[in-house]
């Protein structure tokens, strides 16, 4: 099973200070075929202007995953942490029974390019928490979160898991699957071949009910995100 999400039929927000993409229903893009996948529920390619961001507020139980592409995020929360948040790392914010955040461009000059992404969590109520790393640029497949937090992975509360990939232009690699769980993979940049189905940045792809996997980087240098699911 798959279904490939183009990048022109995502949602789209143009708020002045805020433009953002969105791959399944979010704020006011509503489509009732994108109401998420599995336990993933938001995936939104958000940019921001200099100095401009998301003002405190609240959230309950969510996963919410920050990976930033370009420039930095100045996070700050209702339990005590402050932070930058850097291009290339990943931030895995808990709400649990209830969290407020804030979400800014650290910057007055240059933008803020970040995917901001939703999991719903597999328990509800618990203790909010805050987890964020770089974990570098390997080649390949690397797992950034986890449900156990095994290797220094950030941990999730869900029985999912994300990893960066990265591949050279033509390097191939097969992709972990099984046919118990469900995966999706979302294209950051370059080119990617999965099998005979061909992914341009932007593009989305769910994933269901395989025994085997092959990513092929067609042109230039691919980046994505690949998330293991619940079935």
């Amino acid at each position: 099973m798959f279904e490939i999400i183009r990048a022109n039929e995502r949602g789209r927000a143009h708020f002045g200070w805020l433009k953002s993409q969105h791959t399944f229903s979010f704020g006011d893009y509503y489509n009732p075929k994108q109401m998420g996948f599995s336990a993933l529920r938001v995936i939104n390619d958000d940019q921001v202007a200099p100095g401009a961001g998301f003002s405190t507020h609240g959230h309950r139980n969510m996963e919410i995953i920050s990976y930033v592409l370009e420039g930095e995020i100045a996070h700050k929360d209702s339990a005590g942490n402050e932070e930058i948040l850097p291009a290339g790392e990943f931030q895995l914010m808990s709400a649990g029974k209830g969290i407020y955040h804030s979400e800014y461009n650290a910057s007055k000059t240059a933008a803020l390019k970040f995917l901001q992404i939703w999991i719903e969590p597999n328990e509800q109520n618990g203790e909010p928490g805050y987890q964020q790393k770089d974990f570098g640029s390997a080649p390949g497949l690397t797992w950034v979160i986890t449900p156990d937090g095994h290797d220094g992975t950030l941990q999730i509360k869900q029985e999912a898991a994300l990893a960066q990939l990265l591949l050279s232009e033509h390097d191939t690699l097969a992709l972990p699957v099984t046919a118990g769980k469900a995966y999706y993979l979302h294209l950051i940049s370059g080119e990617l071949m999965l099998d005979e189905q061909q992914l341009f940045p932007g593009d989305g792809i769910k994933l269901a009910a395989l025994s085997s996997l092959t990513a092929q980087a067609s042109k230039g240098s691919v980046k994505a995100l690949w998330f293991e699911l619940p079935a």
